[in-house]
């Protein structure tokens, strides 16, 4: 195999100038490297330096090679051009892998040279290995000479490492809790991808209590590991931003605006400089918020309220919503240009309903922390937790406030367990607790739907099962399609099956039509 030198012309180290070494020829005279060929860059305005060195290496290495490639530069500093430059070289150049080596020699050139050279060896554009040579020092008569191989398929423990890293982050991002759900694992693999390079603003959606809060810290001390901000984290529930006092809350407030003593305020966006504002429920924001907030993520300035001089604050946004923000743009409840800003990177998070595979994980992780909350160790007898488990995967098991919901009856478990232990006769009593509860909330849910269709008095019987039917009409693309869906079993029985001519005499007995339902 013969051996092939890429390299600029060192127009100072190679004049001899300043020292008596020369790394361009003195490479070619290297104990153990045989220099076969020497490929020589240079800038026509270094022509006869250009010469003067291809002879002196002919004199003293009369079995290379050299070749003079003329590659002049505007600016050799200009990292874009030079690029471009090394980057057509070595498309036209013609590599033959089979029957050559190649080596590049970054000793000689620009500091811009050499990042370029680097870049194009590290892609494979130049399936070369890197060379580093340095002056004779003391009374060594020899220089330095080092060999760099960038193939990094031959370093395994470089991608284990990378591999690893990029695991460490996922746990970060999942809070240490094992998670066996596909769906997850691939929301939070591209959450560590997207968190790592991007500052754009990242919208969370999903139901509450699916871990939207929790989620928004981590992602914030994944970016402060990373170096992506340097701020704090200032948490915003945009729920609890209503009044007069919503603006001054968000923006500040200047004392001249109401003349009080102890009234001037910074505001959460101030606060957030540098690092991460995290606007939970950002659904339930006002709309005058909503404008004034949009104008602050674009520009990154804003008024406080009574200032007539505007102040900056530069942050990343992290956006939670517990409802379709489409569907309240929709309502003219959520400005279409917000969401647009917001949603450049969207997350939907899974309930707990379709998680139930990491139940069992997500039980053993809940333990540990109400054992850091209580004090005490705390476990479950066996009898205990094959119920609660049996109980907690079941598909009728709906979560309606997911993770809220589970934490919190783990808590209650522990914090009542007699001598630490869980019984079942506990985790029975905490069954029917939750059954109550999402009992209570169902009919409310119901009530509330209902009403908004009709005004009429309803039988109590009436509202779950109209509410069944408004909510089937609204996933519906057709008619016929929501009353295959609500007649699947009694359709069976019947000769005729016209569902759609059904349902619409079912709706009829509550004064509702179709049309209502399509046209939504």
């Amino acid at each position: 195999m013969r051996n092939v030198v890429l390299g600029f012309l060192g127009t100072q180290l190679d004049s001899g100038k300043r020292r008596r070494w020369k790394p361009t020829v003195s490479l070619c005279q290297e104990d153990g490297f045989e220099v076969d060929r020497y490929e020589l860059l240079y800038d026509n305005k270094f022509s006869r330096l250009a010469h003067s060195v291809k002879s002196e290496i002919e004199a003293v290495s009369p079995e290379t090679e050299v070749i003079l490639n003329r590659m002049d530069m505007v600016d050799p500093w200009d990292l874009g051009e030079t690029y471009a430059k090394l980057f057509d070289f070595a498309k036209d150049y013609g590599f033959d892998e089979d029957r050559e080596r190649y080596h590049i020699h970054l000793t000689t050139g620009t500091h811009v040279g050499q990042i370029c050279w680097f870049l194009l060896s590290e892609s494979r554009h130049i399936p070369a290995a890197l060379i580093q040579t340095g002056p004779p020092r003391g009374n060594d008569d020899r220089g330095s000479f080092d060999l760099i191989d960038l193939d990094l398929r031959q370093f395994d423990a470089l991608q284990q490492r990378f591999d690893q890293q990029s695991r460490e982050y996922g746990d970060i991002l999942k809070g240490g809790i094992e998670t066996k759900n596909e769906a997850y694992n691939a929301i939070i693999d591209r959450i560590e991808q997207v968190s790592s390079v991007s500052d754009e603003p990242i919208l969370l959606q999903g139901e509450t209590g699916t871990g939207k809060s929790e989620l928004a810290q981590r992602i914030y001390e994944l970016k402060l590991d990373r170096r992506r901000v340097k701020g704090r984290l200032v948490h915003v529930n945009c729920a609890t931003l209503v009044g007069g006092t919503a603006i001054a809350t968000l923006f500040g407030q200047r004392r001249s605006f109401t003349g009080q003593a102890g009234t001037e305020r910074s505001g959460l966006l101030r606060e957030a400089d540098g690092g991460v504002l995290f606007l939970d429920e950002i659904d339930m924001l006002g709309l005058e918020e909503q404008a004034l907030l949009l104008h602050a993520i674009e520009t990154g300035r804003y008024y406080p309220l009574g200032s007539d001089t505007e102040v900056s604050s530069r942050f990343q946004i992290i956006a939670g919503a517990s409802s379709d923000l489409s569907e309240r743009v929709a309502a003219g409840a959520f400005r279409v240009d917000l969401l647009a800003r917001l949603n450049f990177w969207t997350f939907e998070l899974p309930p707990l309903r379709a998680r139930r595979e990491d139940i069992e994980d997500n039980l053993r992780f809940e333990l540990l922390r109400a054992e850091k909350k209580l004090g005490m160790r705390v476990g479950f007898n066996a009898d205990a937790a094959q119920e609660w488990l049996r109980f907690a995967r079941a598909p009728s098991t709906q979560w309606t406030g997911n993770f809220r919901d589970f934490s919190g009856a783990v808590l209650r478990l522990c914090t009542l367990a007699p001598r630490g232990r869980i019984t079942r006769a506990q985790v029975r009593e905490e069954i029917g607790r939750l059954r109550r509860r999402w009992e209570m909330s169902n009919v409310d849910l119901d009530a509330q739907l209902v009403s908004q269709y009709v005004n009429a008095p309803l039988d109590p019987f009436d509202i779950p099962q109209l509410a069944q039917v408004i909510r089937t009409c609204k996933a519906s693309a057709t008619i016929s399609e929501a009353g295959r869906q609500l007649f699947a079993v009694s359709r069976e029985e019947r000769v005729s099956r016209n569902d759609a001519d059904r349902l619409r005499k079912y709706l009829a007995k509550f004064g509702l039509q179709w049309a209502e339902f399509s046209e939504g």
